[in-house]
């Protein structure tokens, strides 16, 4: 296992993350899978195997469901492994219970830490934006908790650019702890990050972490252009991620099956291998319904692409330049930096 330091943190995290959305299986999270206690028990014991330190959960996943679970299976073991969790998204029904708020935070931080059987989380996410609570207070919020020593270091979650640029101002203003981590999503099936989560996170000094990384399984190879797959998420009522091109995604896929073909590996596993080799990913986060996907998925830090390999993939997924990158690609690319070079491959 190659572990990579998380952003400008101390900390150094194991290049494949556990994600737990699977444990579980309460109410809609079913759709994504239904682990119970000893098949997580098998999936964390193979990770752990493997050289995976860091895993990888939220307060919502299952309705604190997943969090118990983890927490039943690392009981005796917490310290050969980091702690990942989330807050933002809605946990009931009242006006308070979603959002970023300070009562919000203090409120379900407490509960996380129940669930799993910890003192403290490794690193605690905001799983989403909160455009109603001032990020000045989000931030203060998340800043006690670090000096409570509840919390180690701080992650982001699905912020657009300029959410994230107004929170880091926030925290660099009055002197708060800054968020290392930015985990976000990121794949062949969509590169849309590069625009500028990619970029500002290699400027900012955050380490990407890569939810999804193979889009819902799309990018594993049973999903072929005019056939039907027998078994998957796409199957269901999930919906994440959106399809926006089709044809686009069979070009990519057959591509990745064709580079697989001539490594004599999975196509998943050159899904993710591809991902490693992008500037400022720190670790992606896999999850499985079943053991033998998760094996194949810790495979994935064996696998090397050639430089061949990585254009093919580059130029078949490649997003539009949309404004104003098209025009910078025209007038300014002759002063592009390394975070720049993050969506313009083709200016190097």
């Amino acid at each position: 296992m190659e572990y990579r330091q998380l952003g400008r943190s101390g900390l150094r995290v194991s290049v494949l993350t556990m994600g737990t959305m699977t444990f579980g299986g309460r109410d809609f999270f079913g759709n994504v899978g239904s682990t119970d206690v000893a098949g997580a028990r098998r999936q964390v014991d193979m990770c752990l195997d493997a050289g995976v330190n860091l895993f990888d959960t939220a307060n919502m996943y299952s309705a604190g469901l997943s969090e118990e679970i983890l927490g039943e299976v690392i009981s005796g073991r917490r310290e050969r492994l980091l702690l990942s969790s989330k807050v933002r998204m809605p946990v009931g029904d009242g006006p308070n219970d979603q959002g970023l708020s300070r009562h919000h935070i203090l409120s379900q931080v407490e509960g996380s830490l129940r669930r799993l059987g910890t003192d403290h989380l490794d690193i605690y996410h905001v799983h989403e934006w909160d455009g109603l609570t001032p990020p000045e207070e989000t931030m203060e919020a998340l800043d006690s908790l670090v000096r409570a020593g509840k919390v180690r270091y701080l992650g982001v979650s699905n912020y657009s650019g300029w959410q994230l640029m107004k929170a880091l101002g926030a925290a660099d203003t009055h002197g708060y702890q800054r968020f290392v981590s930015n985990q976000i999503y990121y794949s062949l099936e969509s590169r849309d990050a590069e625009y500028e989560l990619v970029p500002l996170s290699l400027d900012q000094g955050l380490g990407i972490m890569v939810w999804s990384p193979l889009a819902g399984g799309l990018l594993s190879g049973k999903y072929r252009r005019g056939q039907q797959a027998d078994s998957g998420r796409h199957l269901t009522e999930w919906s994440e991620p959106p399809v926006r091109n089709e044809e686009k995604l069979y070009d990519t896929i057959e591509t990745v099956v064709d580079i697989a073909a001539a490594h004599g590996v999975s196509p998943a596993q050159v899904s993710l291998a591809y991902l490693l080799a992008q500037p400022g990913v720190t670790t992606l986060v896999i999850g499985a319904r079943k053991d033998e996907q998760l094996r194949d998925n810790l495979g994935a830090v064996d696998v090397r692409l050639d430089p061949a390999d990585l254009e093919r993939l580059d130029k078949v997924s490649a997003p539009d330049l949309i404004y104003p990158h098209w025009h910078q690609a025209a007038l300014a690319a002759d002063r592009f930096g390394h975070p720049d070079r993050a969506l313009h491959r083709r200016s190097r």
